[in-house]
């Protein structure tokens, strides 16, 4: 199981990787959000996946490799809640710059004219 989880985690950070070398926002965001998926997929095969019972002691001569290990899974909640975070904001972001640049393409981003930009300043 653990050796299948590592294979969909570097599938993943492949696919997110290559999808942020593009020259579209969109898929910049989403080569993003991949990479987010595959890192919490890597901790969690890093942690080892058990099918144990949860780490609650009943009997004092229970051992604490009987229980499953609470800390990675409270590690990817965690990484979950931030990563929705960054790619809101990336949301956000890309949509402002598609906004005032009127392309998400990066490379004519900076060429090209700003015109919903200039005409905001223009009246302030």
């Amino acid at each position: 199981m653990e050796l299948l989880l590592a294979v969909v985690a570097g599938v993943l950070y492949a696919t997110g990787l290559y999808l942020m070398m593009r020259r579209r926002l969109a898929q910049l965001i989403i080569g993003l959000g991949l990479l987010s998926n595959g890192s919490n997929i890597l901790i969690l095969s890093a942690a080892g996946v058990t099918r144990a019972r949860p780490p609650i002691i009943n009997a004092p001569n229970m051992t604490a490799d009987q229980f499953a290990d609470p800390v990675p899974q409270s590690l990817i909640l965690t990484a979950i809640v931030i990563g929705f975070g960054v790619l809101a904001f990336a949301l956000v972001l890309a949509h402002r710059v598609h906004q005032s640049g009127g392309s998400d393409d990066i490379d004519t981003i900076g060429t090209a004219p700003a015109t919903a930009g200039a005409e905001t300043r223009e009246r302030a």
